[in-house]
């Protein structure tokens, strides 16, 4: 996957600011896990257990956008990701530097399309070229972005919609490529569960996947004789 160079001209640091501010994942929550998918401030912007409280008023506010980056995506990724806030103009502003190639997002719950998010160098490409309003994505491989924490949007078939009706959507994670939902049979529409093609028939259509990659139980190939298949069903309303 090729890499993006950073570009000093768009990326400004607060690091000094966030030297004391040290944000821990909750204690006995799974690695793999991300947030519990209730989209507001006040479920997922909480200080983690044993944390203490931040002295002033910017340290708080600071804490609280750090939890809120981490809680976007997979612990083992958002614990080493950098955390950063986007101006409109696409400037990044460094909450805090990070030692991995992801980017993770605090969101603002009270703006409709901005999610707390965790993208990857092509995600996060993908994710400026959208705000930029280019023609078309310029991400030359497939990107990932992980929204756990569900997000609201305008539009599930115009990237560049800003005024329709809010959409409510549950945790998901996406798969930044240009899939075609016929010549791939799959669906199109907005769904609560699944997966389908969001805008799709345009240049930034991609792959949209409700819930978390680790959803379900995992089989055990070294005791294969301990677990059964257990075939399930769902009825619905006649239509």
């Amino acid at each position: 996957m090729a890499k993006r160079r950073r570009n000093s001209s768009v990326v400004e640091s607060r690091t000094k600011a966030t030297k004391k501010v040290k944000i821990s994942s909750t204690p006995n929550a799974s690695i793999e896990e991300g947030a519990s998918g209730s989209y507001s401030n006040s479920a997922i912007a909480m200080m983690p257990p044993g944390q203490s409280v931040p002295a002033s008023k910017q340290e708080q506010a600071l804490a609280i956008k750090i939890a809120r980056a981490m809680l976007s995506g997979p612990r083992h990724i958002t614990k080493d990701a950098t955390v950063a806030e986007m101006h409109a103009d696409g400037r990044l502003i460094i909450l805090r530097p990070g030692t991995n190639h992801w980017i993770c997002f605090p969101g603002d719950e009270n703006q409709i399309g901005n999610p707390p998010m965790c993208a990857d160098p092509m995600g996060l490409q993908w994710i400026m070229d959208l705000k930029a309003k280019k023609p078309q994505p310029t991400n030359m491989a497939p990107g990932l972005i992980y929204m756990l924490c569900g997000a609201t949007q305008h539009s599930n078939t115009d990237p560049f919609d800003t005024t329709s009706t809010p959409i409510p959507i549950g945790p998901h994670w996406m798969i930044i490529w240009p899939f075609d939902a016929k010549n791939a049979g799959l669906p199109n529409t907005v769904r609560d569960a699944g997966a389908w093609v969001m805008f799709d028939g345009t240049p930034y259509a991609y792959l949209h996947i409700c819930g978390t990659p680790w959803s379900g139980n995992v089989y055990n190939e070294m005791n294969p004789g301990n677990q059964i298949p257990i075939w399930t069903m769902v009825y619905g309303l006649q239509s």
